[in-house]
């Protein structure tokens, strides 16, 4: 067998394990919506509990990511790759088991620790593994599935729950992890970063902030704005991140070089991520439930009823991400966040407490056409704005921040239906969910915005996103073969 042909094998199989690492990943970040009510059937609990078996995941992940991307890049990245995929799958077992809604939270948090090892690996797995001149296409495959996994948890867990039990939503994930560990072992091949040392300073502030913010806007519509834990959670938490941003300005190693937002590239991209991430997560919370508890419909049929939104990105993404290797990313990206905020102001607009099926319907396919047009060339932009060096914490910095994003998203936006509306009456759910989708509509217009101020790619390359601003200008080789391509040599 050629050289060539070898490295196309190694290319597919990491294409293979790290999509469906990165499906199970990113499945569990909504899987949970639609078996909501049965859960809530089952272990009892109030909306705050129910928002925490969503949000401890979304939390966790989103707090560690950036802390598994220094890890890998520090004692390698297939190696903590297998770590992360090793919690995550015991984890998984372990919220299927739960006796209570507190042990449940418990392991959807500890599911978390380990997605947050594995997700930001798989992109800086993946990118080692195919040629330059095909990441573009990599990468699209890679988005597809990804944003497919987000946006197909409601059906997933719609069909589990209805037919099985709401516990099979996480026993999947088990013989997925257990099929992928002697695969990962035997075809991924091992990378290491640059050897920094761990930022634990850095970690601490960012998770305590984090964990303030979020917390303090989970329990703000139960316990008031006003009182004590709540301001004290709030103001700690803010607190704490502006102290990991001073902190990371002048610590030697940070986890997240604040230097990598003077890149107008990746500012841009990262921003445009968490508010996409912020409007369809909560939106997508809360319209789950809309389904059933106000339309009657069973799990199943509301998580089919959601597949124009939610099927669409394994039908467009791959279109887009060769659409990006052609015009660039930053318009594909920016026509994607444009149409999703329609969709979703649509659907807040058309939503009532008997709402025909047909009435939603264009809002589902537009808000699924822009979902799609968004995952594909994002993270051909993430990896294009920095140095090869440093591709492993730029990918977990920018799914760090759409975690951060969509526990943000969760958070707010039930804030929102519970200060408008409740779960008292149809008509009440709907007053509180109409403001909440209009929310989130236009946060996801201002990513739309965000995006269009990424700087307009320069020639082609990997992902056909030559950007320019990259702030480091370290040679590339300096993170070995694998990762040096003509793509960030370009951006330079």
């Amino acid at each position: 067998m050629s050289q060539q042909n070898a490295r196309r094998g190694g290319a597919a199989w990491a294409l293979v394990i790290t999509g469906v690492a990165g499906f199970m990943a990113a499945l569990d970040n909504l899987v949970v919506t639609t078996a909501l009510p049965s859960i809530r059937q089952d272990l009892g609990g109030a909306l705050h509990d129910l928002e925490w078996t969503v949000s401890a995941y979304t939390l966790t992940f989103a707090v560690l990511l950036m802390f598994g991307a220094a890890l890998g890049d520090r004692f390698g990245r297939r190696r903590l790759f297998l770590v992360g995929l090793t919690v995550f799958t015991a984890a998984s077992a372990a919220a299927a088991m739960a006796p209570g809604i507190d042990s449940l939270i418990a392991a959807r948090a500890v599911q978390g620790v380990g997605a947050a090892i594995m997700m930001p690996l798989t992109l800086t797995l993946l990118t080692a593994a195919v040629p330059a001149e095909r990441r573009g296409m990599a990468y699209g495959i890679w988005g597809a599935v990804n944003g497919l996994a987000v946006a197909s948890g409601p059906l997933v867990g719609g069909s589990l729950t209805e037919h099985v039990s709401w516990q099979w939503i996480f026993w999947l994930n088990v013989p997925l992890g257990v099929a992928l560990l002697p695969l990962a072992r035997l075809r991924l091949a091992e990378s290491h970063g640059t050897g920094a040392p761990l930022d634990v300073p850095g970690t601490l502030l960012a998770s305590g902030g984090l964990f303030g913010v979020v917390y303090g806007l989970v329990r703000g519509p139960v316990d008031g704005w006003t009182g004590t834990v709540v301001l004290t959670a709030l103001f700690a938490g803010a607190a704490l991140l502006v102290g990991f941003v001073l902190y990371s300005t002048r610590a030697k190693n940070p986890m997240l070089p604040m230097r990598l937002f003077r890149s107008r590239a990746f500012a841009g991209i990262n921003a445009a991520s968490l508010l996409m991430f912020l409007g369809m997560f909560g939106s997508i919370f809360l319209l789950s439930q809309y389904m059933q508890n106000v339309l009657g419909y069973s799990p199943t049929e509301a998580g089919l009823r959601m597949l124009p939104w939610t099927g669409m990105p394994m039908l467009v993404a791959p279109i887009a991400g060769i659409l990006s290797d052609r015009v660039g990313g930053r318009p594909v990206v920016a026509a994607g966040l444009f149409l999703q905020a329609a969709g979703l102001g649509y659907l807040a607009s058309v939503i009532t407490a008997d709402a025909s099926y047909a009435v939603q319907l264009p809002g589902l396919i537009i808000s699924g056409i822009g979902m799609a047009l968004y995952f594909a060339p994002a993270s051909a932009l993430v990896m294009s704005s920095v140095a090869a060096k440093e591709q492993g914490i730029a990918s977990g910095a920018n799914n760090a921040l759409r975690e951060v994003g969509g526990a943000l998203g969760i958070a707010v936006m039930s804030s929102i239906f519970a200060a408008q509306g409740g779960y008292g009456s149809a008509q009440t759910f709907v007053d509180g969910l109409r403001p909440a989708v209009a929310v989130g509509a236009a946060v996801v217009a201002l990513g739309g915005v965000a995006a269009l101020l990424l700087p307009a790619r320069r020639g082609s390359g990997s992902g056909g996103q030559a950007l320019s601003a990259a702030p480091s200008r370290e040679p590339a080789e300096a993170a070995g073969p694998a990762l040096a391509g003509p793509a960030p040599a370009r951006a330079r």
